[in-house]
């Protein structure tokens, strides 16, 4: 886990960085555990865009994750360290004791050799499963489960790691990366750890092209645009938009409030803005 600078032998190059990828022992993936993934361009099944600014990328292949870790009492051996180009993340091959192969997210300081297990009686080791009831208060956790059962669905990204702060009853409260202090069910499983490729973050693309490479095409602003495409655009020459920034079907987008899950509503302790 490293960065490396590329020498500027071009302009394109000159402000690249590049993960170091040591913490990778394999080159391909468990084929078993693959399969297609098509892309679908930011349309919807009517053809329209939806989602702007998406489009071409490289070819992937999905790798099946097992965010649930129900195989309780079975502990595994860790057979790789994989890239994911599906994540920022990297993922690690599971050898099973009965045999099966499974990955799951890389934590940090997960060796290759070594063994996890998820359960109630697992250990309170880097890259072990277990309910949140059994975690000790101030550990870093990660892939935290929402629904019980329904595997992980919180701090999965690369780098990222959750606290536990306390426990009440049937809940706990988990400090989320953002800073957002959330209410958890103490069944749910959470991982313990914090995510692998913690420099992912401090990787420059260096050139538009790399962003292409990742599916991801140019996003030009509203007010470079033409007032039949947008309520920021037209003007004569350079505007700054006369009104209040809006999407193109003129929702306000700064300071305006989209969170309508209001069932939830109630296991916000601290919200992560002020």
């Amino acid at each position: 886990m490293g960065i490396r600078q590329h020498k500027p032998t071009n302009p394109a190059s000159r402000f690249q960085s590049v993960s170091t990828f040591e913490e990778l022992t394999a080159s391909r993936p468990h084929k078993a555990l693959t399969k297609g993934k098509s892309s679908s361009g930011g349309r919807n099944n009517k053809g329209q865009v939806t989602i702007w600014f998406r489009g071409g990328g490289h070819k992937r292949r999905y790798r099946s994750i097992d965010f649930k870790r129900d195989k309780h009492g079975v502990p595994a051996t860790v057979a790789s360290v994989e890239y994911d180009p599906n994540r920022s993340a990297r993922i690690a091959l599971l050898n099973y004791a009965d045999g099966e192969k499974r990955y799951i997210l890389w934590p940090n300081g997960l060796e290759v050799g070594a063994t996890v297990a998820a359960g109630e009686d697992a250990e309170i080791n880097v890259g072990n499963a277990l309910p949140l009831a059994k975690i000790p208060l101030g550990t870093v956790i990660h892939n935290i489960e929402l629904k019980i059962g329904k595997g992980g669905q919180m701090v999965r990204s690369a780098g990222a790691g959750a606290q536990l702060m306390a426990k009440e009853g049937a809940y706990a409260q988990v400090r989320l990366p953002s800073g957002e202090v959330r209410r958890v069910h103490v069944n749910c499983y959470a991982t313990v750890g914090q995510v692998g490729n913690v420099d992912h973050e401090n990787v420059s693309l260096g050139k538009a092209g790399r962003k292409r490479w990742q599916g991801k095409r140019p996003h030009n602003r509203g007010v470079t645009m033409n007032p039949v495409d947008h309520p920021m655009g037209g003007g004569e020459g350079r505007s700054s938009g006369g009104r209040h920034p809006c999407t193109p079907w003129g929702k306000p987008t700064k300071g305006y409030k989209t969170r309508k899950n209001k069932r939830t509503t109630g296991m916000i302790v601290r919200r992560r803005t002020k």
